[in-house]
């Protein structure tokens, strides 16, 4: 693994060249609506080759360049081009920093970032200071300061920026939403999400057994389980609070004259991991010794400045079915995404729950009847059609991402505030205010095309 501490005092701004200057940037700004978005793609793996697939099959992008330095994964997006038979790309692959030299290609537009997680902070950074449109991969934060750095060097350069936070655009999350946009819920008062998905298979996967079938993770680990394992290992909060923060956010405006004030957090012990290495490779198996420091359920409670409360559940490491397990209850009404269940007060049977499916038909959402056959075949059920697409019609038009970097740095957030609130035995801990007073007149952009 790489040292962090060392990777971020290795990439002083001082060390990255000549950055292009806001004039220069809004130059840039009017390229992108003047032939093929040039895009890279930094970080080759499983996901990154995800989404260079969209890119691939748009007649408005060209991949132009690609940075890695896993020899497979390279060879894997060398295999993809040209079964797409598109153009070459250049491939940056000497070291972990050859991702810079990409930057500096004027060949390149804009990047996607689908690494680890450590690095997309200061690849994202390098990549706003180097004039480059971003669209990055989600994950929670190393720390507060990593939060301000992402705002300041947006701010500082102009350059766009993106969250891929594509649970936001789930067809049934779309749904409700748009039944909430017509004052279906009445006032929203509370809202639950997290992240709920046993993953325990791609955190220990050894490459040579069937996928996810072995217990290895670190140096002798395959794909995710070289660098996703290590954090249960170290860290104890909401390692991934986007996928459920995400959507909520859409519905209580956070950011967008609301915004997240304090959070509370606690974990359970750490249990899952260590039974499934014993289960798997026997009570003698090196890893049997492992010490995780990642409770198996780590619960946080949000208030917000409306005095709307939020509750995010991250459950990673133990058996369960997957669920996100969306809730949004209000004056008039409550949907929950576990059971596909809804109640509205005057219009469901009295105190009876409905199914929810009939509602999603008749209420989809204007972008997923227009788009719904484009996003047919993409990844997690057409969400990254549609996270993909808003960012590249954002750069078109020259228009605010849907998703930006205020989002990213108030969602990322919650993982150090819960890491803190864990610490200290389950204290309340503050919320920056990322936007400095701007939430208070931002307004909400996402999916308006209503």
């Amino acid at each position: 693994m790489l040292d962090r501490r060392k990777f971020i005092r290795n990439t002083s701004l001082a060390t990255l060249g000549t950055w292009a200057s806001i004039d220069a940037l809004n130059a840039r700004s009017s390229l992108f609506n003047n032939g093929p978005i040039r895009i890279g793609i930094i970080g080759t793996g499983l996901r990154g080759r995800s989404l260079a697939s969209l890119i691939l099959k748009r007649a408005d992008c060209k991949l132009t360049a690609f940075s890695d330095i896993d020899p497979l994964a390279v060879a894997e997006m060398h295999k993809q081009i040209e079964k797409a038979s598109a153009p070459k790309a250049v491939a940056y692959t000497d070291d972990p920093y050859a991702y810079r030299k990409l930057l500096e290609s004027k060949d390149v537009d804009a990047v996607i970032i689908a690494t680890p997680w450590e690095w997309h902070a200061p690849m994202s950074i390098d990549s706003m200071k180097a004039g480059k449109a971003v669209a990055c991969e989600v994950n929670g934060a190393f720390s507060l300061q990593e939060c301000w750095d992402m705002v300041r060097a947006h701010e500082q350069t102009g350059t766009p920026f993106m969250i891929l936070e594509n649970v936001c655009y789930r067809r049934d999350v779309m749904a409700v939403l748009h039944m909430h946009r017509q004052n279906m819920f009445g006032e929203i008062l509370h809202c639950e999400g997290g992240y709920q998905h046993d993953l325990r298979h791609v955190k220990f996967n050894d490459g040579k057994q069937a996928y996810g079938g072995g217990v290895e993770f670190g140096e002798k680990g395959f794909s995710e389980a070289k660098w996703r394992t290590n954090h249960s290992v170290h860290r104890n909060g909401d390692l991934y609070p986007t996928h459920g923060i995400g959507p909520v956010a859409m519905f209580l405006d956070l950011e967008r004259g609301n915004r997240m004030t304090y959070l509370t957090s606690m974990a359970s012990p750490a249990r899952g991991l260590h039974e499934y290495i014993v289960k798997k490779g026997g009570a003698d198996h090196p890893n049997a010794k492992v010490r995780f420091e990642l409770g198996d359920v780590v619960t946080t409670m949000i208030k917000t400045a409306s005095g709307a409360t939020i509750t995010l559940t991250h459950d990673t490491n133990l058996p369960r079915p997957y669920s996100l397990g969306f809730r949004v209850q209000g004056t008039k009404g409550i949907w929950m995404d576990v059971n596909k269940s809804i109640y509205l007060e005057g219009i469901s049977t009295y105190e009876q729950w409905e199914d929810a499916k009939k509602y999603y038909e008749s209420h989809d959402h204007p972008l997923w009847k227009k788009y719904g056959s484009d996003a047919q075949g993409a990844g997690h059920g057409g969400m990254d059609w549609f996270v993909v697409n808003d960012f590249i019609e954002a750069l078109k038009n020259n228009s605010p991402m849907p998703l930006d970097v205020y989002d990213y740095a108030s969602w990322s957030a919650i993982t150090p505030l819960s890491e803190q609130s864990i610490a200290l035995g389950s204290e309340p801990v503050v919320f920056p205010d990322f936007s400095d007073g701007k939430w208070m007149k931002r307004k909400n952009v996402f999916a308006n095309q209503e």
